[in-house]
């Protein structure tokens, strides 16, 4: 590992920690907060909310409207944000479409395929779905990237297919030839699994969607805040992510689309700021991204998102990839000496993501969330809104641990110690 990818030192743990003031709260009778659930939503650093705070004290006014001062600030802070976030993920600023959440980014690039040009008009014939189509998906996917990818072939016709987990967590991707065919038009995968920490060869998957003619959307709402992601050579077509995941504000999403493809693409939403002219009888669409960001624009969050950018970028992605897999490691070692647990997805030793799911047979993670909740630490249980995932691997419920910049190693040796109550309440036998 080069020392420009080094896990940070204690110092410099706590100078970050000191970014995040709701780490300094009290909960649950005093006790001090662990937080290890970021891959649910992270904390906000100061400089993010200050953000925020100065957009609505100096410059709150709707963007791309008004000829008043108000307004030609608020719209180049817009854009300005449009610029950072663009240069973050290595993209044209024309190419990053704001939306309100990832979910809402995959739901736009799924309906335009059942947005189709009217009749009248010529189609791109890359978003003409009908009987006889398929749509990729993978059994790891977060419900935001498969349920519009459902809802697209039951509106169209298609016929959804998918590829299945392999027993370590990882994409079984043997059969790939039968299931990735000239009659798939999208292939649909994370890059990162938000329950398995699996890291997906998007790269080698979107060569073989592109070499059968299919467009490939990623998922990235778990990559893009934790190791570096440049658009310009991962392969897809299109990426979508949140930035409440990256440190960012709720309420607003990213998607990234390659030009030409935006340009062609049908929108989700219509309405004011997205035409270019209108008639009584019918409108045409101003130029992408502003084709897609119907309404006025959440210019707010995009701010705070944009100083999110700027934090991670002071701090080091490649740092604080560095510093979530060496927690990572400390956390799969830990429960590896622990028998009564069972760790889904990629062994240690193994490069993944900061999310690590276990299962407690014979004790539901609801159970395991309220006993480690009593001792101050806050993780994800239940299905993770990925219920087939969960299926897959023949078990309900499982007990997550998501990793951050913020944490530290002590946190780590906390939520150990405090997952050794449940053998203790339940009676489970420690030994192996």
């Amino acid at each position: 590992m080069s020392a420009a990818a080094m896990p940070f030192t204690d110092r410099e743990v706590a100078a970050i920690r000191g970014d995040f003031p709701i780490l300094g709260r009290a909960v649950r009778d005093g006790r001090r907060l662990v937080y290890l659930d970021s891959g649910a939503t992270s904390h906000k650093p100061r400089v993010v909310l200050d953000a925020e705070r100065e957009f609505y004290e100096q410059h709150n006014a709707a963007v791309h409207r008004g000829a008043h001062l108000l307004a030609e600030e608020a719209t180049d802070a817009f854009e300005a944000a449009r610029a950072t976030v663009a240069h973050f993920i290595r993209a044209p600023e024309d190419e990053v479409v704001f939306t309100k959440n990832a979910t809402e980014s995959l739901n736009l690039v799924a309906y335009a395929f059942s947005n189709a040009a009217p009749t009248d008009e010529p189609k791109d014939p890359r978003f003409v779905l009908g009987p006889g189509d398929e749509v990729l998906v993978t059994q790891m996917e977060h419900h935001a990237n498969l349920v519009p990818w459902q809802e697209l072939v039951r509106r169209t016709g298609a016929t959804l297919r998918w590829i299945p987990l392999a027993a370590d967590g990882s994409l079984d991707l043997g059969g790939l030839d039968t299931l990735l065919t000239e009659r798939t038009k999208v292939l649909a995968v994370t890059q990162v699994s938000n329950v398995l920490g699996t890291i997906n060869p998007v790269g080698e998957l979107a060569a073989r969607a592109h070499a059968v003619g299919a467009l490939v959307v990623v998922d990235a709402c778990q990559s893009v805040p934790h190791l570096p992601v440049d658009v310009a050579t991962l392969g897809a077509d299109f990426i979508a992510f949140s930035g409440h995941k990256m440190y960012g504000p709720l309420g607003v999403g990213v998607l990234w689309g390659r030009a030409e493809l935006l340009e062609v693409m049908p929108p989700f939403l219509t309405g004011g700021s997205m035409i270019e002219l209108v008639t009584m009888e019918r409108a045409t669409w101003a130029p992408a991204p502003q084709k897609f960001e119907a309404g006025v624009p959440n210019a707010a969050q995009a701010v705070g998102l944009a100083a999110a950018v700027r934090w991670v970028e002071q701090v080091g992605i490649d740092r604080i990839h560095a510093h979530e897999a060496d927690l990572a490691e400390r956390l799969l070692t830990g429960l590896a000496a622990r028998p009564w647990t069972r760790v889904l997805g990629p062994a240690a030793g193994t490069p993944r993501g900061g999310a690590v799911s276990l299962v407690v047979d014979g004790v539901h993670a609801h159970d395991v969330g309220q006993i480690l909740d009593d001792a101050g630490v806050a993780v994800r249980v239940g299905h993770h809104c990925a219920w087939p995932l969960h299926r897959a691997l023949g078990v309900t419920a499982t007990t997550r641990a998501s990793l951050a910049a913020y944490n530290t190693a002590d946190e780590v040796d906390t939520f150990l110690t405090a997952l050794d109550r449940v053998p203790e309440i339940f009676g489970i036998a420690e030994a192996s």
